[in-house]
């Protein structure tokens, strides 16, 4: 049995948050169970806020439920927060008072329990239910403001990009990528919506593609790059489209690029509008080192939205015991020839100082929001209002992690933030599937996007 409620300072403390905190809290899994784990949420509460439609409904819920859970309950929600990688939620709620006079007072309506037998339901009198219908609309007003393409409140993180100290630059930019110019870089966002519907019958309309480019343009754009949306092209539209980006003469004066491609695909290619196919082996062949010498040697960046196949991963129920795996350790065999050297510099004794060799393709990097296996090519999951999921996780853990995280770690978190999502759709085959994320590397370094700092000459 919980002491009576919580304390009154913090109480308050979530009050004056109560606005950011139902915008930008992601009530996930992983935190309703670390705050299960601490006997503050009962299974019945866990389970009335996951069934929530939307995340600021989920946040809002959970508000509700925390003033009456005891002493401990905002301590351990901070704790969750921390545990969570919601590190500037926790810097709000456990900062001073005093350095808090900017945000709007709203009141968090107190959640009343049945008696015993109902332990967790809330009972809403005709005055509560007044009270809950005024803040639910301040919170979709807000909503609004903040994603333009969001059809209602459920819209994806928008804390701004949090700022790299200069400690932390100065500790880590000899071992890594130069990453100072300002642009960053170029950054080209192909995001197809809508396809032909007589040369592509079967590709249906991306509802909440629209959001994930958006979302794309804004956190890039925070993150210094140039950033240039396209939407609904052809493959041979896209085609035109990479090729006009990899000639522009800005690549040698900034020092990475970055191209978001959002499309149905299959496995190794993604669609255009009118239903053809673009290869991707052609995208990073286009950025390589002899067909984008502008960009030797920088970072180029890439991620794929679009599924690689149309099989739905439903999921497999976990085991006790130690995680372990079958897979075994391998290599590929090394393609190169050690010792040929350049046969007709011999021939003409040049003995002027050789130019430095790069292989054909370095330096990239790519996130795909699902799996290519030797079995499985998997499908990607995508939210009509929110967006994907994959697109949703990369914005989240950009604006959190950059800061002092280099960008294959980032991918890292993505996919462990992706291995925890399930679908929730009672009744379909979408209900409680799962995604997998994955990328791949031929980075030689590094990968700091050192957000918001500018060296000083």
């Amino acid at each position: 049995m919980l002491e009576c409620g919580m304390l009154e300072r913090d109480r308050r403390a979530l009050r004056r948050r109560s606005n950011i905190l139902i915008k930008q809290l992601v009530v996930d899994e992983l935190l309703i169970q670390s705050l299960q784990a601490d006997d503050i949420l009962t299974e019945s509460m866990a389970e009335s806020i996951m069934a929530e439609q939307t995340s600021q409904k989920r946040s809002w819920r959970l508000l509700l439920f925390l003033p009456k859970r005891g002493p401990r309950a905002f301590s351990s929600f901070c704790s969750a927060l921390r545990e969570t990688e919601q590190q500037h939620l926790y810097d709000l709620l456990t900062q001073s008072p005093e350095k808090d006079g900017k945000d709007t007072p709203v009141e968090i309506i107190q959640p009343e329990e049945e008696p015993e037998g109902n332990t967790g339901r809330l009972v809403m009198p005709t005055t509560e239910k007044k009270r809950e219908q005024s803040l639910m609309c301040n919170v979709f007003v807000c909503a609004a403001e903040s994603m333009e393409f969001s059809l209602d409140a459920d819209s994806p993180i928008n804390t701004p990009v949090l700022p790299c100290t200069p400690d932390f630059y100065l500790s880590h930019c000899h071992q890594s990528y130069k990453m100072n110019s300002s642009p960053r870089g170029l950054a080209l966002v192909i995001s197809n919506v809508t396809f032909d519907p007589c040369a592509a019958p079967d590709l249906d309309p991306r509802k909440g593609g629209e959001v994930d480019d958006e979302v794309l343009r804004k956190v890039f754009t925070e993150l210094d790059y140039l950033v240039t949306v396209h939407r609904d092209l052809t493959a041979q539209g896209m085609r035109s489209c990479i090729e006009n980006f990899c000639r522009r003469p800005d690549h040698r004066t900034v020092d990475s690029c970055v191209v978001c491609l959002l499309s149905h695909g299959v496995d190794g290619a993604i669609y255009g509008t009118d239903g053809q196919l673009l290869q991707l082996d052609w995208v990073f062949k286009s950025f390589d080192n002899a067909h984008c010498p502008l960009l030797q040697n920088k970072p180029k960046i890439f991620f794929i939205q679009a599924c690689r196949g149309e099989e739905m991963d439903c999921g497999v129920e976990q085991i006790d015991g130690p995680a372990r795996t079958c897979s075994p350790c391998c290599e590929q065999l090394d393609a190169g020839r050690e010792g040929q050297g350049d046969a007709h510099s011999r021939q003409r004794g040049d003995m002027g100082r050789p130019r430095i060799k790069l292989p054909q393709r370095s330096d990239m990097i790519c996130g795909f929001a699902s799996l290519k296996g030797q079995r499985i090519c998997t499908a990607a999951m995508r939210n009509t209002k929110r967006g994907s999921w994959f697109i949703q996780e990369l914005n989240t853990t950009l604006r959190l992690q950059a800061r002092d995280t280099h960008l294959a770690d980032i991918m890292v978190q993505v996919n462990r933030r992706i291995k925890e999502r399930e679908g929730y759709a009672p009744g379909t085959a979408h209900h409680r599937c799962k995604e997998m994320s994955e990328f791949t590397s031929s980075l030689c370094k590094d990968l700091y996007l050192f957000p918001k700092y500018q060296p000083q000459y």
